[in-house]
């Protein structure tokens, strides 16, 4: 390993957690270069997917190269750390293994070639070094050795406490689709969501999106179809509770949280006929519409000829609102209503087997930024999808998904509900029929 020069070509390490992820990194270790430390504390101090980032000092596959590394590591960093009037702790930190108390007391005495003058202090230390060993991510086949170790010095830790603090389980208003709290935190972090933005969500629902955002110092607003949700009233998502009681609402959630000053409003609106001005109103628009699976999608209107008025109630006519069509409003609508540099960030459901990424609905105006996947099951995932306006929309924008051929291919997932429970239906055969061979 080369030795480093100065502080400016110091790499930093990410730990980071793997129980919310749908698929297996190599390593949950990531090491990163190019950044200051101030950089890796603005990174923690807002992601929900690290649990620690650290001051690389050494690596190695085997302990020996361990040591090798870290006598190669450049004196002048460490000393500031290490003099005689300092406290510190070495703690040891495994994955995909569990070590003795008795054995991680030997790895800390194996590390004595380390300069260290100070006082040792594991109650309230000035400075907190680990050592990590990383041992695969295979729990049935764990080796005798790590695969791969490192030492570095504690940098920060990162809001993983905000999924507990702020688990839908514990929310006072929710329903059938609240959003995950992990999720909806990852999702404001695409919006780049920050203090005094005005963030708004068009499928609000029970508001999961808006208390993400407004933790983070937005303030929020939202509409819903739904006259129900919005109002808090009608039938409880919560196991043995009938109806939702006198309080449950999306104000309720943010006052919750401490969040009652950043909520803005909420209203009964349809989204395929936004009530808005044509103006850039939104820094960020962050929303989950409905897929049709526990949410129907469906917009004012009909497809008969009305000769008379409706009679005036809060349940209009509705028909139903292809995705298709959804995506396109939406695309739409934040073209005219975000701000130059404003973020899209939305769920857009595939069904696996014929997705590709021309399927990802695009616009003139909005520059696609990230495409991740989460799948939901063997067949069907939903795609997170971010896009930043990089333009002001100008007449015929809003008819460019016509002439592109993105358009028609996501057409075929206007039949996601079908093709969903398709492949549920198909997975319950083979299992009732593995049944009747086994005899059971």
């Amino acid at each position: 390993m080369a030795a480093f020069s100065s502080r400016s070509c110091l790499q930093y390490l990410l730990h980071l957690a793997q129980d919310n992820l749908d698929f297996r990194l190599p390593s949950p270790f990531w090491c990163l270069d190019g950044l200051s430390e101030e950089d890796v504390h603005s990174i923690m101090a807002r992601s929900v997917c690290a649990k620690s980032a650290f001051e690389l000092w050494g690596h190695g596959q085997t302990h020996s190269e361990l040591r090798t590394s870290l006598l190669n590591f450049p004196s002048e960093i460490m000393s500031p750390f290490m003099h005689k009037d300092s406290t510190y702790r070495i703690n040891v930190y495994t994955f995909n293994k569990t070590l003795l108390f008795a054995d991680r007391i030997k790895r800390i005495d194996a590390l004595e070639y380390l300069p260290f003058e100070g006082r040792v202090s594991l109650k309230n230390p000035q400075h907190i070094f680990c050592l990590l060993e990383d041992y695969g991510t295979d729990p049935n086949n764990i080796p005798e050795d790590p695969n791969y170790i490192y030492f570095g010095r504690w940098i920060a830790d990162g809001q993983r406490d905000l999924i507990r603090s702020h688990s839908v389980k514990n929310r006072h208003f929710i329903g059938n689709t609240s959003m995950d709290a992990g999720l909806s935190f990852i999702m404001a972090n695409h919006a780049r969501v920050k203090q005094d933005d005005l963030v708004f969500d068009p499928f609000v629902g029970t508001g999961s999106l808006l208390v993400a955002c407004s933790h983070f110092g937005a303030y929020v607003c939202g509409t819903d179809i739904d006259y129900n949700t919005i109002h808090g009233k009608g039938r409880s998502s919560r196991k043995n509770q009938k109806w939702r009681g006198p309080d449950e609402n999306i104000r309720a959630n943010l006052r919750q949280y401490g969040a009652q000053k950043m909520y803005v409003d909420v209203m009964v609106s349809d989204a395929s006929k936004p009530a808005w001005r044509d103006a850039a109103l939104f820094d960020a628009i962050v929303t989950d519409p409905p897929y049709g699976i526990r949410e129907a999608t469906r917009r004012t209107g009909s497809h008969k000829d009305i000769a008379k008025p409706a009679e005036e109630s809060h349940v209009p006519v509705s028909q139903a609102y292809h995705l298709s069509d959804i995506f396109t409003d939406l695309l739409n609508f934040s073209a005219h209503h975000l701000v130059m540099g404003g973020r899209l960030v939305y769920w857009l459901p595939v069904y696996r087997p014929e997705y590709c990424e021309e399927m990802v609905p695009l616009h003139p105006c909005l520059q696609l930024i990230s495409n991740c996947e989460q799948t939901l099951s063997s067949h069907t995932s939903r795609r997170l999808i971010t896009m930043e306006k990089i333009k002001e929309p100008e007449e015929f924008d809003s008819l460019a998904h016509l002439s592109d051929p993105r358009f028609s291919a996501y057409q075929g997932h206007n039949a996601f509900r079908e093709k969903y429970f398709s492949g549920l239906n198909k997975k319950s055969t083979k299992e009732n029929n593995k049944s009747d061979v086994s005899g059971d």
